[in-house]
């Protein structure tokens, strides 16, 4: 029964969005409309209020739907920095270990095919440093997010691997969605319109791809120390 576990939280977690209809709630016009609602709510439950998000952003992140972006905007919005990012990130870490446990186990057909268009491509990266590719893959999205969290499955990393790298890794990107949140009410009270790419200015692109290369630091030493 162990390995039917993370399938039958899944379901439930579809079960949940589907009952909800949560996919008509993932829009900039919901939140200018409902954001007075919504801070008062965080406002009146401060314990509750972040661990309905929490669990909402595991529920997006398990059953890999297009909105963990527009979702951590939200939350910079709904919470203050740092608490946002940790937020987040804790739900980021509960749905990407769901999707892996379940890659793991008894999806591991199913997903295996979803993702074998990708894993050739992957292939040598996970197999000469699974953990600095991995933290690379999380500072630098070449792949889909949901990609990354399948494909360690199917190269057989560690879960502690797999689970620390996703925590180190996903930390700057979801500071950055978050800052960029926390200014949504101006955005909103000036009527301006707010484009994902004044979010990621040159620095923080800079910045990000220093984190990646230092991320594959390890993997340039072992094919240096082998020639030599």
């Amino acid at each position: 029964m162990k390995k039917f576990i993370p399938l039958i939280i899944i379901a439930l977690l579809m079960l949940t969005a589907y009952f909800f209809g949560l996919g008509d709630y993932f829009t900039f016009d919901s939140l200018k409309a409902n954001r007075q609602k919504l801070l008062s709510f965080t406002e009146s439950y401060p314990i509750l209020s972040p661990l309905l998000f929490i669990t909402l952003y595991t529920i997006v992140v398990a059953l890999s739907l297009p909105a963990a972006t527009l979702l951590t905007l939200f939350g910079g919005f709904l919470f203050p920095l740092p608490l946002s990012t940790l937020y987040v990130v804790i739900g980021a870490t509960f749905g990407a270990s769901l999707l892996f446990l379940a890659a793991k186990t008894a999806l591991q057909e199913l997903l295996r095919k979803k993702a074998a268009p990708f894993l050739k491509k992957m292939e040598t990266g996970f197999n000469q440093n699974p953990a600095s590719y991995l933290l690379f893959l999380r500072f630098i999205p070449l792949f889909p997010f949901w990609l990354v969290n399948l494909a360690p499955a199917f190269f057989n990393v560690r879960f502690r691997t797999f689970l620390w790298t996703t925590i180190v890794g996903i930390i700057p990107g979801s500071y950055v969605y978050t800052q960029a949140g926390s200014g949504l009410g101006a955005i909103f009270d000036n009527n301006e319109g707010f484009t994902l790419s004044a979010v990621f200015n040159i620095q923080m692109r800079i910045a990000l791809i220093v984190l990646a290369l230092f991320s594959l630091l390890p993997i340039l030493y072992k094919r240096y120390a082998s020639k030599r």
